[in-house]
């Protein structure tokens, strides 16, 4: 059991043993994750940004509804860091267990975790043929770009204030593995201007942000710069090792247009 859990932060009363028949998803990659593994019949709630059909809804991401998750009576809640805090400490203090699980870092990290997932809810061979297929087609966009010359490469998650993505999160490896360099800092933090302007980025990557994006790219264009990319902030901030290899096979072309 213990190698079930590692990795995840168990918050509330212990994890049931047998496999949970009732969950509650608090995060639309979650969801997405519960699809993947085939997990969909034991998904009775979500969020109203999840993608699902037929399910009950019990907030957004950040704000949910305690007193529903209470009445639905699940066995198993699955957390994101960005739902509150109190609210998670509300479900533990009322007996529910809930599982929280960190952003992962990296692709292999986010495969580990979806590894865990699966134990969890007794879906082990499903949880391996999507993380060997997703590894297998990373393998085969590394093969595409190797040898070739690395662009450097800025990736704006915020507009304002201006933030760069740093070495520290998953976008670091969807641009290495994508054959580019992260100039960004080691961790991301705030940015300006200038900074950007003085790194001379080959390739400017913003995280979409609706509106503020386009004018991004507009303003960016205005200062001289030409590889001026808008690319999804889901696909690109919350992958499933299924997603994974999509977005990074589409940030590769775009950091070497002359691959297949």
């Amino acid at each position: 059991m213990k190698k079930i859990l590692l990795g995840f932060l168990v918050i509330g009363c212990s994890i049931c043993f047998g496999q949970p028949k009732r969950i509650i998803s608090l995060g639309p990659y979650l969801t997405e994750s519960l699809y993947l593994l085939k997990a969909e019949d034991c998904l009775i709630a979500c969020t109203t940004y999840c993608k699902a059909k037929n399910k009950e809804r019990i907030g957004n991401v950040v704000g949910i509804d305690v007193e529903k998750i209470v009445g639905l009576k699940p066995d198993l809640v699955l957390a994101t860091p960005l739902t509150k805090k109190d609210s998670l400490e509300k479900l533990k203090s009322l007996g529910i267990n809930v599982v929280l699980l960190p952003y992962p870092k990296n692709f292999l990290s986010l495969c580990e975790q979806f590894m865990e997932l699966g134990r969890l809810l007794g879906k082990e061979k499903e949880a391996e043929r999507v993380v060997k297929v997703s590894k297998k087609r990373v393998g085969e966009v590394k093969k595409k770009t190797k040898g070739r010359v690395k662009p450097r490469v800025i990736v704006q998650i915020g507009a304002e204030p201006l933030w760069v993505s740093g070495k520290d999160t998953m976008i670091n490896d969807f641009i290495e593995l994508g054959g580019g360099i992260n100039i960004g800092p080691d961790e991301s933090s705030p940015y300006s201007k200038e900074e950007i302007i003085k790194d001379n980025p080959d390739v400017i990557i913003i995280m979409e942000m609706g509106i503020l994006g386009k004018e991004e790219k507009r303003n960016w264009e205005k200062l001289g710069k030409k590889r001026i990319y808008i690319v999804n902030a889901h696909s690109l901030g919350s992958p499933t090792p299924a997603s994974f290899p999509k977005t990074l096979k589409k940030i590769a072309k775009l950091l070497h247009p002359e691959i297949d």
